[in-house]
């Protein structure tokens, strides 16, 4: 991609809640905000979003869910037949719209949808168990939006549902989500924590939210650092806590455990019967009787867990100020930026270093901005998050290229094919 083409401009903006790295994103241009908790997203910000759900399908593919789109647009009879969407309205977290004929909302999540959808497919015992899954927009009418993408009034969710036909069959799939939720994390190289957690207004018997220890939450846990068991201190709130904790999570005295401030990137939940029963929705066993379903939910906050991926790999300066980003490899859109001195020659070179990577299948980004001074390119590769940076400098010997590593800083002088090479190797 020819930076020319994505129309880069520097913004001047106001800091929101001392999240410094989103207010990056946005002096780029790769955030736009319509109002508070409403947000576009430009080229390079979508694509790492993508990156990091193509993660997010890959490890669920793998454990055959299946992979769906629910409306955003529901009809509100289905809440009705829950008997949730009283509790959404009153609570205003729900945005709902009327036609002439039929009251509809926009999905805050998705368990009425998907039980409808499925009701008169998973009919028999043989169907059973599975789960199904979908990466969309949601919306809540959050009353306090926080840190941009941290929480938003629309935000990009993934949202998976099992379907078993006991309690049993709800337990295996409970923990073979949790299992990849662990590979997903660890993927997107980032440290999460599960923990024990309240079910909230999404009902059920247990459910657990994977925290990453980050002063940009406002969730405070407890954990203990040699088992690795946790829990959100939300729970001390109930009457049967220590009991509750013991049975449900293994822990039986909290006064062993530490105290940290978290975000919540992910929820799981073991629903159980709660939306089969109030939506009379079931599967026939094998004796011929109508059974309800044993339903869990799993949730992963895709724009949150992309902020927190910049926030984690942000780059400072000495004197601890953020001055870019330097994004994983896996996740970043390009992988090198190009860029060149004012000589003729360098040009010709630099595109034809650009053309090989193309080739080769290197996503990489050429700064071909003549209006801009040699030194202010370089200093916007570190505001897009390029993993490596690629200079044909007018001191540099022609056919050759300095690739740095924007993380490390390390630096190499390659000659340009030996430098298709070394990005051809690391794209393995």
């Amino acid at each position: 991609m020819r930076l020319s083409k994505l129309a880069i401009t520097k913004n001047k903006i106001m800091n929101e809640d001392n999240v410094f790295s989103q207010d990056i994103l946005l002096k780029m241009g790769q955030l736009f905000q319509f109002c508070s908790g409403i947000y576009a997203y430009d080229h390079i910000l979508y694509k790492v979003m993508q990156n990091v759900k193509d993660v997010i399908r890959k490890h669920l593919d793998k454990i055959d869910c299946v992979e769906v789109c629910l409306p955003i647009l529901q009809p509100e009879s289905i809440w009705e037949a829950s008997g949730r969407l009283k509790q959404y309205v009153d609570e205003d977290v729900m945005y709902r719209t009327q036609s002439s004929a039929q009251k509809f909302c926009l999905a805050p999540t998705a368990e009425e949808a998907i039980v409808e959808f499925l009701r008169n497919r998973l009919n028999s015992y043989k169907s059973l168990p599975v789960t199904f899954y979908q990466i969309g927009t949601k919306f809540r009418n959050e009353i306090r939006t926080k840190g941009y993408l941290i929480r938003g009034k629309a935000f990009e969710m993934m949202d998976a549902y099992s379907f078993g036909k006991d309690m049993q069959d709800l337990l295996m799939d409970y923990d073979k989500i949790k299992d990849v939720y662990i590979d997903i994390f660890r993927e997107l190289n980032l440290d999460v924590i599960p923990v024990g957690a309240d079910t909230g207004n999404m009902g059920g018997k247990k459910s657990e939210e994977f925290m990453i220890i980050s002063n940009l939450g406002e969730d405070t846990i407890f954990v203990d650092k040699n088992s690795h068991k946790a829990f959100n201190s939300e729970l001390l709130d109930r009457l049967d806590a220590q009991e509750y904790l013991n049975s449900m999570y293994g822990i039986d005295d909290i006064n062993k455990l530490t105290k940290c401030r978290s975000l919540e990137l992910g929820h799981i939940f073991q629903l159980g019967t709660k939306y089969s029963d109030s939506m009379n929705a079931g599967y026939v066993d094998d004796e011929g009787n109508f059974q309800p379903y044993y339903m869990g939910c799993y949730g992963i906050g895709v724009s949150r867990v992309v902020a927190v991926v910049y926030e984690s790999n942000k780059i400072v300066n000495d004197k601890n100020e953020i001055i870019g980003f330097s994004l994983p490899y896996n996740l970043a859109p390009y992988k090198v930026q190009i860029i060149y001195g004012n000589i003729g020659t360098k040009e010709a070179q630099a595109n034809e270093f650009y053309q090989k990577l193309l080739d080769n299948g290197v996503n990489a980004l050429l700064d071909d901005r003549q209006e801009l001074m040699f030194g202010a390119r370089i200093k916007d590769a570190n505001l897009l998050g390029t993993p490596y940076l690629a200079v044909l400098g007018n001191k540099i010997d022609d056919n050759m290229v300095e690739i740095e590593n924007t993380k490390t800083k390390e630096k190499q002088f390659l000659k340009i094919d030996d430098a298709v090479k070394f990005f051809c190797q690391l794209n393995k």
